[in-house]
Formats: structure tokens, sequence, C-alpha cells
């Protein structure tokens, strides 16, 4: 693979994972809140809420450099 390749496949590989995290971030309320807005101010929530968006973020940045190194190597 040519280095622009590998460059413009790195970058969407580092920028996706902060896109996918923001639209979470945004919709979680709408899948996990229960209407209830009392709930979706507790520290509970908020800490489901960065867990789950951290953790999806870092999969997708996994899976993304994971497809670029290996594509790189062959």
């Amino acid at each position: 693979m040519d280095n622009s390749k590998t460059l413009i496949m790195g970058i969407i590989a580092i920028l996706l994972p902060i896109f996918v995290g923001r639209f979470l971030w945004k919709k979680f309320d709408g899948f996990f809140g229960k209407n209830n807005q009392e709930y979706m101010n507790t520290l509970e929530f908020f800490l489901k809420k960065l867990g789950a968006t951290i953790l999806i973020a870092f999969v997708f940045l996994w899976i993304g450099l994971s497809i670029v190194f290996h594509n790189q190597s062959g």
C-alpha cells in the first residue's frame, strides 16, 4: 500500500471513533435514559454514558488502526 493511501486510511481510522463517540454521547439519553430526568442527572447514569462512549470509541479505533497496519505490511 502506498504512503498516501495509508495516511488517508489512518486519518479516517482516527477521526471515525470521534464521530461515533460524539453520536453515542448525544443519543445515549434517548436510548437508555428511560425518559426520567432525575435518573439522567445521577452520577451512575453519567458514568455509564461515559464508559459506553469510551468503550465504543476505543473499539472503533482498534479496528480502524488494525486495518491500516494490517494492510500496510502486505
